[in-house]
């Protein structure tokens, strides 16, 4: 048989006090005697007794929960956020909902609506792929919002970000300088703002090369292994001129390492890869992939901490960061005939 839940009364009862002192004391509340602290201390240390979360929320109108929405918690890039996020949360005695779209823009706004419903205290949204008129308005719900790799241009929320841009450009310009001309880009999904961003660099490299991208070098694709491989086969099958891939992330990087092994292509001998993230695995696979390194735990804590910000309006703190990466060159890159020289 289950024992029946301790209640606030209970305790109050054998404590011999009221309801409110034993609240007092919960609540670390000066107004009271310390003889009748430690009294209802040792009533609750010897029942068990935990305070509702439900009746609490109800008092301060908090429920100390925070929503995390991705769009996909099997890449390595959002776990790693949801770690940090967690980390920073639970430190600060919040819970952490997640959810996952699973790459589904259509599911963003019908996951905002149940967080919505379940009164979180605000929202954390990485990555979104749904067009900025709906998602403003469900994200419009919130007491506080922060943004993880998206900015809108009509209403500008709080949020963290990677300077993409510069992401792309600093790759791009890395593979230009091996002597490549001929670099094709693995792009991700036409909605990803990350993905326009990077696109947006690359092409700014190249520009400033003089190299003229052709517009069949450009190929789009969902940002996992499978479909980077699709990908690559597409956009090398389409374009076998290409010596040099810049691919969105590292896991469409090693979708197109995987379908060059399958053809017969040597990386970076023949074709020369690069990726954007710097997940673990980047550094572990035969060749190790050159990529750009972005602190996703750290944005995971960044954003968590500017949401409790919100959620406790210091408006001032609630702003935008912009965090810069790191161009991380390794093996998939570093075909000595393709250097130029010094």
């Amino acid at each position: 048989m289950s024992r029946r839940r301790v209640t606030i009364d209970d305790v109050a009862e054998l404590a011999g006090v009221s309801y409110q002192t034993v609240s007092r004391v919960i609540n670390n509340r000066p107004d009271v005697r310390d003889a009748t602290r430690e009294r209802v201390q040792q009533v609750i240390d010897e029942t068990g007794y935990r305070p509702s979360h439900i009746a609490r929320s109800l008092v301060t109108a908090r429920t100390a929960t925070i929503g995390l929405v991705v769009p996909d918690i099997s890449n390595p890039f959002f776990s790693a956020i949801a770690r940090g996020a967690e980390q920073v949360a639970s430190a600060n005695k919040y819970i952490i909902l997640l959810c996952n779209t699973g790459e589904d823009a259509s599911r963003e706004i019908e996951v905002l609506n149940m967080l919505h419903e379940r009164y979180v205290d605000g929202v954390i949204v990485c990555g979104l792929r749904q067009k900025e008129a709906p998602i403003q308005t469900a994200l419009s719900q919130f007491r506080a919002v922060v943004l993880v790799n998206r900015r809108f241009k009509e209403i500008r929320f709080p949020a963290v970000l990677v300077d993409d841009l510069l992401g792309g450009y600093l790759a791009s310009q890395h593979l230009i300088k091996m002597g490549h001309t001929a670099i094709g880009f693995v792009a991700g999904p036409f909605t990803s703002y990350s993905g326009i961003k990077r696109l947006q660099g690359y092409e700014q490299a190249l520009a400033e090369a003089g190299i003229e991208p052709e517009d069949d070098w450009v190929q789009h694709c969902l940002p996992t292994v499978e479909d980077g491989e699709k990908a690559a086969h597409l956009l090398l099958n389409k374009r076998p001129e290409l010596s040099a891939l810049l691919c969105y992330n590292d896991l469409v990087a090693l979708g197109a390492l995987r379908y060059c092994a399958a053809s017969g292509r040597s990386v970076p001998e023949d074709i020369a890869i690069a990726g954007f993230d710097d997940i673990m695995l980047a550094s572990v696979v035969s060749p190790a992939l050159t990529t750009c390194h972005a602190p996703r735990k750290e944005l995971g804590s960044m954003a968590v901490s500017m949401l409790l910000d919100c959620i406790n309006d210091q408006e001032d703190k609630c702003d935008e960061i912009v965090v810069k990466p790191e161009l991380v060159i390794r093996a998939s890159t570093s075909a000595t005939q393709f250097a130029t020289a010094a």
